[in-house]
């Protein structure tokens, strides 16, 4: 599971603020309170070695992820925008000002705090005018017909807002498809045919560093709406619902989408990959990983993550079983707990309720039998990590903690086969789809990088 939920790919739901409650005149007590608060990096800090330590890869982006991380654990996701800088920020494209990039930004303890502040008022501000702006236009999907002007102006205001809050500067397009999409969804429009609509009629034409002229505003905004049929919305807006109420709602159970998606993946083979024998590269991107980020989040959390990282590796060089009771030996570390933690006994949600895991008397027979396959020498080692990988994701065992024990397992894998990593930052960085096998097997080309990545690192 992502740890870092990128804005990007955030629907309106999951932004709108009806839906999400904000008091901007709490969010600076928020900010000064967190773990990443009392861990604000420093160029200056004796104990960084900045000839062997890259400042903005190893110290201050783990900062600010770890910040999102405890942000969106605090709100929920749609606060991951607070970093969406205009230009060449943390995050291309965006419409936030007070905030530049990890590098940059972080300056003075106060003076980083102030600005996280101030970047998820402007984020937050900046989603509201666009609630706005979207119920300033009330639509009928009955006029498309007789006369869509409206709805055209609607795309055309909705472009230059987005152009002038972004600057237009590199990447401003993703975020103004991404903007137009919200609108249509708002309306009615189902996300898949938005998304359509929004790709065949920009095609491509916005540009980095450019603001659009008022000729390609108009002809978007018309092509936008030309296809739209008042089929293709809702008569009348569902309000956005609270997040009781997307518990409450009526989910399917993604464990058992999983588990179909599974046997539907094209898994890379061994004979077509280069599992070269052993890699120790001099760098231990998990270690790394864990006193960057985590130690960010919580001095605890980083130390439960090292003890565990430490008996994974023992685990493997013994030739131990991965099953579920191994991985609850470790996980005994990652939540502190006095013993292993059991199997959890009742269903399962995450990504903010939007995914539901289902439980029964054979589901951890199950797992045992699905993690039993990462020995499957036919299949390539990135796939076996990968894939056992999303197998505790998806069983999601525990009740805290299964995006690191998902972790920690693809790095009991990968260490059976004498396998370290110089770097895990793809691998932990996004999140994953129990329903799209292209998804299962981007995390397979994430491994695979990064094993390529670690094999160069070490022969160097």
């Amino acid at each position: 599971m992502s740890r870092v939920p990128y804005p990007f790919r955030l629907a309106w739901e999951d932004v709108d603020p009806a839906g999400h409650p904000f008091d901007p005149d709490r969010v600076a007590q928020v900010v000064h309170t967190v773990g990443p608060a009392r861990r604000v990096p420093s160029r200056t800090d004796p104990d960084l070695d900045l000839t062997r330590v890259n400042w903005a890869w190893d110290v201050a982006g783990p900062w600010a992820d770890a910040m999102t991380y405890v942000l969106v654990q605090h709100y929920g996701p749609w606060i991951s925008g607070w970093r969406w800088s205009r230009g060449e920020g943390d995050i291309d494209g965006g419409p936030v000002g007070n905030w530049c990039c990890a590098s940059h930004s972080i300056t003075t303890e106060q003076e980083t705090l102030d600005r996280v502040v101030a970047a998820v008022r402007e984020w937050r501000e900046w989603l509201e005018r666009l609630a706005a702006r979207f119920e300033a236009y009330p639509l009928d999907p009955e006029d498309l017909a007789s006369d869509p002007v409206l709805w055209e102006r609607t795309a055309h205001h909705l472009i230059l807002q987005v152009a002038d809050f972004t600057g237009a500067e590199s990447g401003w397009y993703g975020h103004c498809e991404q903007v137009l999409g919200w609108f249509l969804t708002y309306w009615g429009v189902a996300p898949e045919r938005a998304a359509q609509l929004v790709d065949r009629a920009v095609g491509g034409r916005f540009k980095s560093w450019t603001a659009p002229d008022a000729a390609l505003v108009e002809d978007i905004a018309q092509r936008l709406v030309g296809p739209l049929r008042p089929a293709d919305a809702r008569r009348h807006r569902e309000p956005a619902r609270t997040p009781d109420e997307d518990e409450a709602a009526e989910l399917p159970d993604h464990l058992e989408r999983w588990l179909a998606t599974r046997d539907s993946v094209p898994w890379p083979e061994h004979q077509d990959t280069a599992d070269n024998g052993p890699v120790a590269p001099a760098r231990d991107g998990a270690v790394q990983e864990f006193r960057a980020f985590d130690a960010a989040v919580d001095t605890a959390r980083a130390a439960g993550l090292l003890a565990a990282l430490e008996l994974v590796r023992a685990d493997a060089a013994r030739g131990a079983t991965l099953d579920f009771e191994l991985i609850r030996s470790w996980q005994r570390h990652v939540l502190a707990t006095p013993g292993a933690p059991p199997m959890r006994t009742h269903p399962a949600f995450a990504k903010g309720g939007a995914e539901r895991y289902g439980i029964g008397p054979d589901t951890r027979a199950r797992l045992d039998a699905c993690l039993a396959q990462a020995d499957d020498g036919r299949l390539s080692l990135a796939a076996r990590a990968a894939r056992a990988h999303l197998d505790v994701c998806f069983f999601h065992p525990f009740d805290d903690g299964n995006a690191r024990a998902a972790l920690l397992t693809l790095l009991f894998v990968l260490a059976r086969e004498g396998v370290t990593l110089e770097s895990v930052v793809l691998i932990r960085r996004f999140s994953h789809r129990a329903d799209d096998p292209r998804d299962a097997l981007g995390l397979c080309s994430s491994v695979e990088h990064h094993i390529g990545w670690s094999r160069a690192a070490h022969a160097k």
